[in-house]
């Protein structure tokens, strides 16, 4: 049977994912003052950041519609899926619901299912390669929902950011108590609940310690590490991606490891710096 995977912009895919017909992306957009940007293979990374940081504002972000979604469900493939950033940090979720709504009424039935990640950035890149390999594997529709449901349900998201400002002005630290003291250089390290909202897990003086921290809390969670990918993007900061795989690795053997650099909406919430982990 053929699939195609869709993906909200906020996850990263790989070259060989953008190679294959079965990937394609829903962009989101971003407004930065009066500037307008699509999250798509047009991203400039280095020219967002540069406006993002001579801004008095916060960038603010908008999901793909319901009629976006509607028409990449509307394919020759028979079975379609879309994987969607957390629904509590975001409406993709919502949209894509929407869109498979759409579809049902102008065009009938169809296998499609919408993933509600509970995570973000490349926990979405993790979950769409899952999609595939039960695709591959030659999994029943039904099945490859249920594998990978369980899947997210043992997945775990963690990132240390330099700053929290764009999290904590579009509203997506809300339940998140603990005041972080910026003027000490405090940097927090922070994780997704299960439900797949923010919490924070710690804090350490200056970026180093904190990912140091973070590398911490991963391990202590940590379960079958061979069966897992160890997935990591950055925001303009390769050098700390591949210091934190390093420690990881050295902790514990994993499967395979990944690292990626962040898209529009990813790099508008890591910001300049942020590094996001998913195992």
């Amino acid at each position: 049977m053929s699939y195609k995977i869709i993906v909200d912009s906020c996850g990263e895919l790989t070259k060989e994912m953008k190679g294959s017909e079965c990937f394609e992306t829903a962009s989101l957009e971003i407004d930065v003052d009066d500037y307008h940007i699509i999250d798509d293979e047009t991203f400039d990374q280095a020219d967002f950041l540069k406006r993002v940081a001579a801004s008095p504002t916060s960038p603010k972000s908008s999901c793909p519609s319901p009629e976006r979604y509607m028409e990449g469900y509307r394919c020759e493939a028979d079975h379609v899926y879309a994987v969607t950033l957390s629904a509590e940090l975001s409406g993709s979720y919502n949209s894509a619901i929407l869109g498979k709504n759409l579809y049902h009424e102008e065009y009938g039935d169809k296998d499609i299912y919408v993933f509600n990640s509970r995570s973000a950035s490349i926990g979405e890149t993790l979950i769409a390669m899952k999609i595939a390999e039960c695709e591959e594997q030659g999994m029943e529709f039904a099945q490859v929902v249920e594998t990978v449901e369980a899947y997210i349900s043992g997945q775990h998201t963690y990132f240390v950011l330099e700053t929290l400002d764009t999290l904590r002005k579009n509203g997506r630290l809300k339940g998140v108590k603990a005041v972080v003291a910026t003027a000490l250089n405090i940097k927090p390290v922070m994780g997704a609940t299960p439900e797949g909202t923010i919490l924070q897990l710690g804090q350490a003086r200056g970026v180093k310690k904190a990912l140091a921290k973070m590398t911490d809390e991963i391990v202590k969670d940590l379960k079958n590490s061979k069966e897992k990918i160890l997935a990591i993007s950055h925001c303009n900061c390769r050098e700390r991606a591949e210091y934190v795989r390093e420690i990881l690795m050295e902790k514990a053997e994993f499967k395979d490891s990944l690292i990626l650099d962040t898209a529009g909406i990813s790099s508008m919430y890591a910001a300049d710096g942020g590094v996001i982990v998913v195992v």
